[in-house]
């Protein structure tokens, strides 16, 4: 009869560490790790007039599964304070904001659509974008012949411009420059500063059509806004001139007044949670260190959305 030796306490114990690590989830990838605590204050999603990626539920679904701390709904036609509403009834314990683009389909820079935001249930249409699509700069950018709203003429903001904000200041909102001109943006912010305006920040400002330059972002910080820097599709020709573009701007400024976010929900591009951990990764890859990324996509976004 062969006799069966027991297994050594060095072997029960390699087994022991082996059937632990097995009922432990495999680490997150770098993308995954850098979303902890973000947020993201660019988002697009369905429901919408055009092709997107991800629902509103999924996308914020998909945001508090990777630790994200919040994200605002960006929708270029219509408000999003209430779909944030219905959204965080679904997907509760995680901070959804909506929003107004001010286009044509709101009625342009209509002061009763802004203050109606302020009273949709819940109280969470937090950012107003001047005219983005239906900007005038954009639409002469685009060389296109069709209706625009205009922010200036003659070098003035229009008294709407004002009025709506004057309700942003009231109401502690967050004025976002949309696709203005970058002399028009800085126009905003001027008024925004002298209206009392809290939280600014001038959208996308590297970006077409708003191509705003660094003494033109230089300014801005000096009238309190914030400089988003979208990281977009990292797939598409540009994307590692355009981060090499972003990271120079970003150390002129400082991190200090800059803000890092997504743009994402496009089909064709990595979903909004994924996208915005890839930018990280990438921009992280530019030599910033980990209190600066954080500062820019933790702490400055939650400070322009009044987050503690």
């Amino acid at each position: 009869m062969e006799m069966v030796r027991a297994p050594s306490a060095i072997a029960v114990l390699a087994l022991l560490v082996a059937a632990a690590q097995a009922q432990q989830p495999a680490p997150a990838d770098a993308a995954t790790r850098a979303l902890a605590g973000t947020i993201d204050i660019h988002v697009h999603s369905l429901p919408d007039d055009r092709p997107r990626s991800i629902d509103a539920i999924e996308v914020v679904r998909q945001a508090r599964s990777r630790g994200m701390r919040a994200i605002v709904l960006k929708n270029h036609y219509e408000s999003t304070a209430g779909l944030a509403y219905v959204v965080r009834l679904v997907v509760p314990d995680f901070q959804v904001f909506g929003g107004i683009d001010l286009n044509l389909t709101v009625g342009g820079i209509n002061p009763a659509a802004v203050e109606h935001m302020t009273r949709v249930s819940g109280g969470w249409g937090r950012v107003v974008w001047m005219p983005t699509f239906d900007a005038e700069n954009q639409v002469r950018f685009s060389k296109e012949k069709r209706p625009f709203v205009a922010v200036s003429r003659n070098g003035e903001l229009v008294s709407e411009v004002r009025d709506v904000i004057s309700i942003i200041a009231k109401h502690g909102l967050v004025l976002a420059t949309g696709h203005s001109s970058q002399e028009e943006g800085l126009m905003l912010l001027r008024e925004g500063r002298r209206q009392g305006v809290r939280q600014m920040v001038v959208t996308h400002a590297m970006l077409a059509p708003v191509l705003m330059d660094l003494p033109h972002m230089t300014e801005a910080v000096k009238l309190g806004a914030f400089i988003e820097f979208v990281g977009g599709s990292l797939a598409s020709s540009d994307a590692q001139t355009r981060l090499a573009r972003f990271a120079e701007a970003i150390r002129a400024l400082g991190p200090a007044a800059c803000i890092l976010s997504s743009d994402l929900g496009q089909p064709g591009n990595a979903l909004p949670a994924d996208g915005f951990g890839e930018f990280l990764v990438a921009l992280r890859g530019k030599g910033f260190s980990e209190q600066e990324m954080a500062l820019m996509s933790k702490d400055n976004p939650a400070r322009l959305l009044g987050l503690r």
